[in-house]
């Protein structure tokens, strides 16, 4: 039923936003801010609590608890692991907002700060060290690790209503369990087609820059057809061969491009921008963290911090579910702190690389990276190598890492797709994983010539409201759960001992006997 009525709902969605692009959207923003602007609160409070939740479960009595029991072992190792969170999660995003929004926040700096200034640049880069550092992985990590827990460890289908089970015992398989299901296979779905032509609209915009050809709907849709194959063959490929494989190659030639810039780029600035904003950045993350502003009413944090949070959190189940796929056998500590902390560095360098050198480019005069950033987001990285030696051969090399980062991403959510719209646990069905293909990349193509992305990315930040919700009920039953599995593991220990100083009592009580003999 879940498969079905999903279909059903997504072709439903994306048939309103292809035949009335404008009424759709008019009705889909204004849906948009009157959520944001009246729920904005739930989300930074939400989110803050599921970071402060996951630091007590990773440096707590709860962080030796193994996901898929006391003798479980990882599947991948450690590096391909996180290079698979890695393109799951942030992806393709990375690569475009790297240079493109400290410039923005430069530009267009938070309420009280001058634009264009030093304030603004130092404002600006720990913002982007916000929006993509702690909490948004703190989102990910909170569902991917509870989808594991019941998974591995309590017998789950893989399925988001069965972190409900704590909750709502086992009406978590009934009608609540199906609507929560059929949400984020809907949100997923459109979420993946929606990011699918925005990644093909920069991807063309980067072959437009780099050879030339003109960017165009016949270009765009020529990009979704080759991705279509390739993430396919990735996904049909299964976790262990076409995802890891890639996901690994992604996480060297991001290496390899972020090495480059660091060398060739202002080095020493770099560095500079990069202690300052993670200092700035701790001192100031509590106050950032449930930042609104009631009293001005601008809209600034609504736009940017708020916004972040809901397309996070739409994304969770997509991105939870896919990381829970991948942890099996590694602690609950050993899995926070991979999952939340250690990507949380390689972002922060990787926009002190190239937020770093953009915001060196436009203050010191080497480049008009305000004047790029005018002419779309997507042109700002292209044109901060402009300014850099082989600008050629790193436009190359970053429009080669979209590429992958865009199938990583599409093979990643096909797969999920398909398990989430599946009852039993385990791989889902080639059928099912092939039908999902073929519908993400029709829709992507469709809204593309029909117009309607746009409404379609505000749907599913709207649809994030009730899993704001879902997060603290997520919260409350994961908690259960991993506190009665210690205290279990607790009396097991008792008894053992227990055991061991009977035995031992024993042994000795037979040794006074022999002696006295």
């Amino acid at each position: 039923m879940v498969f079905y009525i999903s279909i059903a709902l997504v072709l439903i969605l994306v048939a309103a936003a292809g035949i009335a692009p404008i009424a759709f959207n008019d009705l889909m923003q204004t849906m948009l801010k009157d959520v944001i602007h009246n729920a904005g609160w739930l989300y930074l409070l939400t989110v803050f609590l599921a970071l402060v939740f996951l630091m007590y479960l990773a440096f707590g009595r709860l962080g030796k608890l193994r996901l898929g029991g006391e003798n479980a072992e990882p599947e991948f190792s450690r590096m391909s692991w996180l290079a698979m969170m890695f393109a799951a999660g942030m992806g393709i995003g990375l690569v475009f907002w790297g240079a493109a929004e400290p410039i923005s926040h430069f530009y267009s700096p938070p309420e009280g700060i001058t634009s264009q200034s030093g304030e603004a640049a130092r404002v600006g880069m720990r913002y982007t060290f916000f929006h993509w550092g702690l909490h948004p992985w703190a989102i990910y990590a909170l569902i991917g690790l509870s989808m594991a827990w019941f998974q591995f460890n309590r017998g789950g289908r893989g399925l988001i209503s069965d972190m409900l089970h704590p909750v709502l015992g086992k009406y978590h398989k009934g009608v609540v369990g199906d609507i929560v299901n059929i949400a984020a296979v809907v949100a997923t779905a459109i979420g993946v087609a929606t990011t699918l032509g925005f990644g093909t609209i920069q991807i063309s915009a980067g072959l437009e820059t780099v050879f030339g050809i003109t960017s165009g709907k016949s270009l765009q849709l020529i990009i979704i057809a080759v991705a279509f194959v390739m993430y396919m063959l990735s996904s049909t490929s299964g976790v262990e061969r076409g995802i890891k494989w890639l996901s690994n190659s992604n996480l060297i030639l991001a290496t390899i491009l972020m090495l480059a810039v660091l060398i060739m780029g202002p080095t020493g600035f770099i560095f500079d921008t990069f202690t300052t904003t993670l200092g700035s950045y701790i001192n100031q993350l509590v106050t950032m963290s449930l930042r609104l502003s009631p009293f001005s009413a601008n809209d600034w944090v609504f736009d940017w911090t708020i916004f972040y949070w809901a397309w996070w959190i739409a994304w969770a189940p997509f991105v939870g579910a896919f990381i829970a796929r991948v942890s099996y056998g590694r602690t609950v500590s050993e899995f926070v702190v991979s999952v939340v902390i250690a990507p949380t560095l390689l972002g922060f360098l990787w926009f002190s690389v190239f937020g770093g050198s953009a915001l060196e480019a436009q203050i010191f005069g080497s480049a008009d990276m305000v004047g790029a950033l005018g002419r779309g987001y997507e042109t700002v990285l292209f044109t901060l190598f402009d300014t850099l030696p082989g600008a050629t051969i790193l436009s190359l090399i970053a429009l080669l890492l979209l590429i992958i980062f865009f199938v990583t991403s599409a093979d990643s959510a096909v797969l999920i797709l398909a398990s989430m719209s599946t009852d039993e646990a385990g791989d889902p069905p080639l059928a099912k994983r092939v039908v999902w293909g073929v519908a993400v990349a029709l829709i992507a193509a469709a809204l593309l010539i029909a117009g309607g992305l746009d409404a379609l990315q505000a749907l599913i930040t709207i649809a994030a409201l009730p899993f704001a919700v879902l997060m603290l009920l997520v919260i409350i039953g994961l908690y259960r759960v991993l506190d009665r599995e210690d205290a279990r593991l607790v009396r097991k220990a008792q008894l053992s001992q227990q055991m061991i100083d009977a035995w031992i009592e024993r042994e000795m009580e037979s040794a006074d006997l022999d002696a006295n003999k």
